[in-house]
């Protein structure tokens, strides 16, 4: 099997709709994945410029083992973020990454800004694009349906992204939607891939790769498999999935229930993993490469006055969004969540800091820090009519009150006030309320996410307090999690994809001087994507845990301010040190 060493990418001008493939850097370097899109961006990117500067690049990048093996079947979108013009990556499943194999490109790059709402089709031998101005404002999930008529010949390999009314209207957290149920969801891609004039892309897989000779990929391949299908070790994500947290966290007194002003409550029963499965569960699904099943779909009937009699949506769930539009709006059952979820789908909105941040707000209206005037409806936890409106008030940017809150929640809150009990952790926060360690691993990671390191887990883990010790969890699981990043793995098989399987993985396909350097090569991605990030602004000595984070009480009891404090600096001077930039000033 012949091996190029280079990547081949594909780079589009959106507002001609011409574009050329590019050989590309070094496999040995950048590896692929998260490696590849900081290098894309460092190449194509503008780092002193805003988010929506037309030439500000969107890019895609697959890994070397995408199409080769189980569970690599995730791709990377790298971006500057509208949330925190900072450069951001969001991850998703679906069929994109197959159809970028299959389309024989490494990564796709898009510059410009189309000159009318278009959707941008690209392929092995195709670069389109239509002119669909008659979308604007159309949901995403009901653009999904007109867009099917695009790429026919290659259905079985083709991959449909498309944005909402939310990405049109430059909410600063709006997603893109990947084949309905899949998202590049946190730090707004939506909203870049809005200012670019895009309604949609769609990447036709329409060609085909080679598989490698010999015995050695076959034999590794039904290894791997074997581990994955017939073993324990993806029970939970196939069985109830993730939502199986909610009650776990919630009876240890670490799930955010109403804004975080509790972190467990008896309402539970009702929006559990449990009662999702015996209520709610239709189907389970995957990603394409996938064998595991971890997208559980639930079915939604018909639920408000207006619905026909006959309606019904199929909706996918897991911990996150359970956590945001559920626990953290107060709603008590599963069916009520659904419907906010669905609402969410077809604005385009991150379901995260949608939910998060209209939980803000609704604690503001409660306090008198803003009025209906603002809001335009009464809004109370587990009031899920009045949040169903709240929700399209914020795809819409419905007036100055939804246009800030679709900033973000602390963004709102520096203009009306409420910016302690606004729960971000350097974007919304993630479901788990565990302790000093998941929330200095949010508010300071790479991505401001929970997959940065494992801090949720390592609260549950540990009950000492010696932040060095901490913080050198942080880089080390880091390090982990952008080896499988550059791949681009799932990080649900981390336990399967140790370096060393990695590294035997890549040798059964040809790629033997990139496993020999995998290990410097990610500590070296690991450095650049931290330098890349202070060269778009970032500085961690700038960010701050509001004060809710420091009131809550978990089973180990109130948080240490002292610990958390402490975990910040040194975690702070640890990332500025992974970026070059020394010490602290």
């Amino acid at each position: 099997m012949s091996v190029d060493s280079t990547f081949r990418v594909l780079v589009v001008d959106a507002e001609t709709g011409r574009g050329r493939v590019v050989p590309f850097g070094d496999r040995m370097q950048h590896i692929g994945g998260s490696g590849l899109a900081a290098a894309l961006y460092n190449a194509y990117g503008l780092p002193d410029a805003p988010a929506f500067d037309p030439q500000q690049p969107l890019i895609f990048a697959i890994g070397p083992l995408t199409g080769y093996f189980p569970l690599m079947s995730k791709v990377v979108a790298g971006f500057k973020s509208p949330y925190n013009e900072q450069y951001a990556e969001s991850h998703a499943g679906g069929r994109l990454a197959l159809s970028m194999r299959f389309a024989g490109f490494d990564g796709i790059v898009i510059t410009g800004a189309a000159k009318a709402l278009s959707c941008l089709v690209v392929g092995s031998r195709t670069i389109e694009i239509h002119d669909v101005h008659y979308l604007r404002g159309v949901e995403a999930l009901a653009a999904g349906k007109y867009f099917r008529r695009f790429g026919k010949s290659a259905s079985g390999h083709r991959s449909t992204l498309r944005i909402g009314p939310a990405g049109e209207n430059r909410v600063a957290y709006a997603c893109i939607n990947v084949d309905t149920y899949r998202h590049f969801g946190r730090l707004g891609s939506g909203a870049v891939m809005g200012a670019k004039n895009l309604k949609a892309i769609i990447v036709l897989g329409d060609d085909s790769f080679e598989l490698p000779a010999g015995k050695d990929y076959p034999i590794l391949y039904k290894d791997i498999y074997t581990q994955l299908t017939k073993t324990a070790m993806m029970h939970k994500y196939h069985d109830l999935g993730t939502p199986v947290n909610m009650a776990v966290l919630n009876e240890i007194k670490a799930l955010p229930w109403c804004n975080m002003q509790s972190t467990s409550s008896p309402a539970i029963t009702g929006v559990s993993g449990e009662a999702f499965a015996e209520q709610l569960l239709l189907r389970q699904t995957a990603c394409s490469g996938c064998p595991v099943g971890c997208i559980h779909i639930g079915l939604l009937r018909k639920q408000f006055a207006g619905d026909h009699d006959y309606l019904y949506r199929q909706v996918s769930y897991d911990h996150e969004t359970v956590f945001s539009e559920g626990a953290m709006l107060g709603m008590t059952t599963a069916s009520n969540v659904l419907a906010l979820l669905d609402e969410t789908e077809k604005q385009g909105l991150d379901a995260v800091s949608a939910g998060v941040a209209l939980a803000w707000a609704t604690e503001a209206l409660q306090r008198g820090i803003i009025s209906d005037k603002e809001t335009l409806v009464p809004l109370a936890f587990d009031d899920v009519i009045n949040y169903r409106k709240a929700i399209r008030y914020l795809g819409s940017a419905e007036n100055d009150f939804y246009r800030a809150l679709g900033q973000g929640a602390l963004a709102a809150a520096k203009i009306y006030g409420g910016e302690d009990f606004a729960c971000v952790l350097g974007q919304e926060m993630a479901g788990y309320a565990t302790g000093e360690a998941f929330f200095v691993s949010q508010s300071m990671g790479f991505r401001s996410s929970h997959l940065d390191s494992g801090g949720y887990s390592y609260d549950q883990k540990h009950t000492d307090k010696d932040a060095a010790k901490t913080v050198a969890f942080f880089v080390d699981d880091e390090y982990k999690r952008v080896m499988l990043t550059c791949m681009v793995a799932c990080l649900f098989g981390r336990e399967e994809y140790t370096p060393d399987r990695l590294k035997d993985a890549l040798k059964t396909i040809g790629h033997t001087d990139t496993a020999d350097a995998l290990d410097a090569a990610t500590a070296a991605i690991q450095r650049e994507r931290w330098k890349l990030k202070f060269r778009t602004g970032y500085d961690p000595n700038r960010i701050k845990i509001p004060k809710r984070f420091t009131e809550i009480v978990t089973w180990k009891g109130p948080i240490d301010i002292a610990y958390l404090s402490d975990l910040q600096k040194q975690y702070a001077a640890a990332i500025r040190e992974l970026g070059g930039q020394g010490p602290a000033a």
